[in-house]
Parts: C-alpha cells; sequence; structure tokens
C-alpha cells in the first residue's frame, strides 16, 4: 500500500528547533556536517540490520528499510545539490518527488544489506563534499523548485535535520 505524500514546507526548521526530533538548525554549519553524517552511519547500519526492517508500523508509515532508502537518495541529492551550488552562480534545482522515487525505486522491496552499503557510500561522499565547503562559499544561494531559496549554509542545515529527522523516525 502507498504512503500518502508528505506535502509540508519544512523549510520551517531553518528558523526553530523540530519538535519532533530536536534538531536545532542554528547549531549546524557547512563544517560540522561531515562529521554529524559520519556519525550517524552506524547507526544507519545497524537499523538496517534489525529482523523488522522491511516491516511497516503501521499502513502510513514507512520501514526502517524505506527511510533507509531515502536518506541514501537524500545524501547523492543534496550532495548534487551542494556541487551546484558551489559551481553555479544562482544555481536552481529541479524538483524531486521523494514519494514518486520511493514507488519507482521500490524501496519496499529493496535489499536491507544492499541499501545499508549503498547508503553508507553516499553518506561519505557528501560528507567529503561538505567537507570542502570553504566559509565563503557559506552565502551562494540555490533555488528550490517551488521558490525556496537557500545559501550553502542553510542547505547544510536543511539536509543535516532530514537524515537527523529520519533516524529518530526509525529509532535509530
Amino acid at each position: 500500500m502507498p504512503i500518502v505524500p508528505d506535502e509540508k514546507d519544512w523549510t520551517w526548521v531553518l528558523s526553530r528547533p523540530c519538535t519532533q526530533c530536536g534538531f536545532d538548525a542554528s547549531t549546524v554549519t557547512p563544517s560540522t556536517v561531515p562529521g554529524s553524517v559520519e556519525n550517524m552511519l552506524p547507526r544507519w547500519r545497524a537499523v538496517l540490520r534489525r529482523p523488522d526492517a522491511t516491516e511497516r508500523p503501521d499502513d502510513s508509515t514507512w520501514s526502517a528499510l524505506e527511510y533507509a532508502c531515502h536518506v541514501r537518495d537524500v545524501f547523492n541529492l543534496f550532495d548534487r545539490r551542494l556541487n551546484l551550488m558551489l559551481t553555479d552562480d544562482n544555481a536552481r534545482f529541479q524538483n524531486w518527488d521523494q514519494d514518486k522515487t520511493a514507488l519507482e525505486s521500490d524501496y519496499a522491496n529493496a535489499d536491507p544489506a544492499v541499501v545499508s552499503a549503498e547508503l553508507t557510500a553516499e553518506g561519505q561522499q557528501v560528507a567529503a563534499s561538505f567537507a570542502r565547503v570553504q566559509e565563503s562559499q557559506w552565502d551562494r544561494t540555490g533555488l528550490r523548485s517551488n521558490g525556496s531559496e537557500f545559501t550553502v549554509l542553510t542547505l547544510a542545515q536543511y539536509f543535516l535535520h532530514d537524515v537527523v529527522h529520519h533516524l529518530a523516525d526509525v529509532d535509530g
């Protein structure tokens, strides 16, 4: 059964802490992202080793495996967006329909061991990209297709919230 798409605009997490996961964007800079991502990777791998990783807790919530697939793809997407912002003035991001991707990529039937390896590789890649960001680049801008404007700093904050929030979603 498909999950009802989440159509909330989560950019509010840039201005106040997330009451659901406790994330506070004001504590994040591009230079803190690499260590944060690297520290979460073992927790994601542990989640994927759980015997119930493929089971949805209810009909309206992704399984831990599906969340991990999403996070793997978030790592890849934000790596591409970050690099676009660093190379193109006023970068523009194409729309990404995460729910369509989940269905087309068949997240629910993925192999947890394969996803674990892919998530680790994508996480290490995005961490390395953020590690290369110079403080002088933090104000470079990008525009999402819905009109939301990001700087490299706010992109780092928004990105890290997604990963932290989903780790909390799966009790990682």
